[in-house]
C-alpha cells in the first residue's frame, strides 16, 4: 500500500509541476516578493491580492525551477485564497514542520482546515532529502515576505 501512496503523491507533484495552477501575474496584485534558491537556481515570484480586511483574495506565481518547487507554489496558491494573513502564516508554519520533522502528525496540528494540510501532505516526502526542503518551501518564504512588505527572499 505504501508504494501505491508514494506513486499517487509523485503523480500529484508531477501534475502540478507540469500544469501549475495560478501561474500568472494577476493585475490586481498589491503584494509581491521574489524568492530565490541559490542551491539549485529555483526562482519564484509570488503575487498576492490582499483586501482591506487582510484576506488573500487572490494568489498566483511566476517562476521556474524543479518540479517540487513549481508544484509547491501551485498548491500553495490554491490553499491561500480566502485566508487571513495570520491563517496563511500558520499554514506555512505547519507545512514547514510537515517537511522537516520526522513523525509530525497532521491530526495534532492546531488548524481549522485539515483538508488544506492533507492536500499539502504530498510534499512531506522531501523530509528524506533535506536539500529539497528548500525547493518545497521557497514559494512559502516568498509569500511571507510579500505579506511583510519585503520584495525579495532567499532560502539561505
Amino acid at each position: 500500500m505504501q508504494d501505491v501512496l508514494r506513486d499517487l503523491y509523485q503523480e500529484v507533484i508531477l501534475d502540478h509541476g507540469r500544469h501549475p495552477r495560478n501561474h500568472r501575474h494577476p493585475p490586481a496584485a498589491n503584494r509581491a516578493a521574489r524568492g530565490y534558491n541559490p542551491l539549485c537556481g529555483d526562482q519564484v515570484t509570488v503575487y498576492l491580492e490582499c483586501d482591506a480586511a487582510g484576506r488573500i483574495a487572490d494568489a498566483a506565481f511566476e517562476g521556474k525551477g524543479c518540479a517540487i518547487s513549481i508544484a509547491s507554489a501551485s498548491m500553495m496558491t490554491e490553499v491561500l485564497r480566502g485566508r487571513s494573513e495570520a491563517e496563511a502564516r500558520r499554514l506555512f508554519e505547519i507545512f514547514h514542520r510537515l517537511c522537516t520533522e520526522d513523525g509530525f502528525d497532521l491530526e495534532q496540528a492546531e488548524i481549522a482546515d485539515q483538508e488544506a494540510l492533507e492536500r499539502l501532505q504530498v510534499l512531506a516526502g522531501v523530509r528524506a532529502f533535506p536539500v529539497r526542503v528548500k525547493c518545497a518551501t521557497l514559494a512559502w518564504h516568498a509569500m511571507t515576505s510579500a505579506l511583510d512588505g519585503e520584495t525579495q527572499t532567499t532560502t539561505e
